[in-house]
């Protein structure tokens, strides 16, 4: 029984072809399952999409919602699951919003390297884009930064770490309208 609270997150990952979002949208249409949120990717030719859903039938289970998905996975090219998650709480999201952007030579590491930096000092990341292209390497990423964080700090710590990384890294504000 659904939880007016609960949202549906559903994922689909598998081999790109046309018509994958029209399909699964138009299933959780019939269920009665709107659209909160939702992102779709594709990384080196595989389609990966997350979406989170509310409302449907007060008693609509799990369950049903992954039958009625199950038709996307015949062929064996997508696989897709359904997960059950609670709305976030009031305050979820209460910092500022900053951004980074990374680019240089690639190599392991760049990615753990420089967020780690932004979890030590409590920044949430909501949104994560990495694209390599020939021999470069592009990072960009949204950060939600905790009002008690040292931005200047911060700021000197990225840029010491992309340093050491051979890349450059710019840690900036933005309005919350520009992203």
């Amino acid at each position: 029984m659904t939880d007016p609270t609960t949202l549906h997150a559903v994922t689909v990952l598998g081999h790109d072809r046309p018509g994958i979002i029209a399909d699964t949208t138009a299933r959780l249409a019939d269920l009665g399952l709107n659209l909160e949120d939702s992102t779709m990717t594709l990384l080196r030719g595989q389609f990966a999409m997350m979406l989170l859903c509310a409302g449907g039938d007060a008693t609509l289970t799990q369950g049903e919602i992954e039958a009625a998905l199950a038709p996307l996975t015949v062929d064996g090219t997508l696989d897709v699951t359904v997960r059950e998650v609670r709305s976030p709480g009031p305050g979820a999201g209460a910092g500022s919003p900053w951004l980074l952007t990374v680019h240089g030579g690639d190599r392991p590491g760049i990615v753990s390297s420089l967020v780690s930096r932004i979890a030590e000092v409590g920044g949430n990341i909501t949104d994560l884009t990495t694209r390599l292209a020939g021999g470069l390497y592009l990072l960009i990423a949204e950060i939600d930064l905790p009002a008690q964080a040292d931005a200047d700090a911060l700021v000197a710590v990225v840029g010491e770490t992309a340093a050491s990384l051979d890349v450059t890294a710019t840690l900036r504000p933005t309005d919350p309208d520009e992203l």
